[in-house]
């Protein structure tokens, strides 16, 4: 099919949801874990993760509109802080189903098999068989007035990974912990790294660089 024009108004509503959810390409696939005021855990699976910087280490998610009845968006308002867990591929089933719409009082935990694991520092649980995970404290929410969504700024306080995942120059190299990536709404991926290539300078041709190193720790915090 050639496009030679875009008119999502006169696409059927499924396929205009799964056709533009596509276009942006591959991303991280992750679960967020809150919990609620009365105790109640909640895990949904967000694709919409964004590094906005690393000083502070802050991090974004966004949030659907309302109609969606906004479970952790109204845990991470009310109790100020959550947690990021990368998803691999021993997971993709559970991880997946998580993006189904339970009730408020029922955990996503219970329902799909996954593991809460708390730190001992944050409220908010972590998925115990993830094997990248970051907790976060919330710092800003800032409302989209076009769409109604919200985009919800967190700081990185602690971060949990396996022991050789940490390079000596502090890559961590998601590739070896089994990350996958996610396009549109269900299509779930592995990787293949094709390069990874030092430093960009004005006066230097682009050069290999290693992804290893020596493991400087298991846990961040």
């Amino acid at each position: 099919m050639a496009l030679t024009a875009f008119d999502p108004g006169n696409m059927p509503r499924r396929y205009r949801t799964n056709f533009i959810n596509a276009l942006s390409g591959f991303k991280s696939a992750n679960l967020v874990g809150t919990r609620n005021t009365d105790g109640r855990e909640n895990l949904a699976l967000f694709s919409s993760a964004v590094h906005l910087g690393a000083d502070p280490a802050l991090l974004a998610l966004v949030s659907r509109p309302p109609a969606s009845d906004r479970h952790t968006l109204d845990n991470i308002t009310a109790t100020g802080c959550f947690t990021v867990n990368q998803v691999h591929a021993d997971m993709i089933a559970p991880a997946h189903q998580c993006s189904a719409r339970y009730a408020r009082d029922v955990s996503e935990f219970d329902a799909v098999g996954l593991t809460p694991w708390y730190s001992g520092t944050l409220q908010a649980p972590y998925v115990g068989e993830s094997r990248l995970r970051l907790g976060l404290v919330l710092r800003e929410l800032v409302p989209v007035a076009l769409n109604d969504t919200v985009i919800i700024i967190g700081e990185i306080t602690e971060v949990f990974t396996e022991t050789g995942a940490v390079g000596a120059d502090g890559y961590v190299d998601i590739e070896a912990l089994g990350a996958v990536a996610v396009s549109g709404l269900d299509s779930y991926h592995g990787t293949q790294r094709l390069s990874r290539l030092q430093y960009a300078k004005p006066d230097k041709d682009p050069a290999p660089l290693a992804a290893g190193g020596n493991t400087l720790i298991n846990t961040l915090t």
